[in-house]
């Protein structure tokens, strides 16, 4: 699940990028145009509801090519992002679109 909020800087957005927390692993990456591709930059967390979570502020006006890189060795997309791409490597990549007026969702609440 991808959530975007407004931030603090009227030109940025936060995107907050969620994975249930039944998929089993032992670390995930969030990897794409937002970090150069580093597969090491944005790890995800555990949070509060045992979701993987990870969070990063981006431009506004933007779209942004990501995947999900789980345990170093397996690519994942996301099929909840706003629209997807092949990539060089004939998978497709997500994409996240924060703009102009992206449209701003907020993150369930816990019971």
């Amino acid at each position: 699940m991808i959530h975007k909020r407004p931030c603090g800087d009227r030109d940025k957005v936060l995107v907050i990028f969620e994975i249930p927390g039944l998929v089993w692993a032992d670390r995930i990456h969030l990897v794409g145009d937002f970090n150069d591709w580093d597969r090491e930059s944005l790890p995800f967390q555990l949070n509060r509801q045992d979701n993987w979570q990870v969070q990063v502020k981006v431009e506004r006006g933007r779209e942004y090519r990501f995947r999900y890189l789980v345990d170093g060795e397996q690519w994942w997309s996301d099929w909840h992002a706003d629209r997807h791409l092949a990539g060089p490597d004939g998978s497709f990549d997500s994409v996240v679109v924060t703009g102009p007026t992206p449209a701003f969702s907020q993150p369930p609440r816990a019971a």
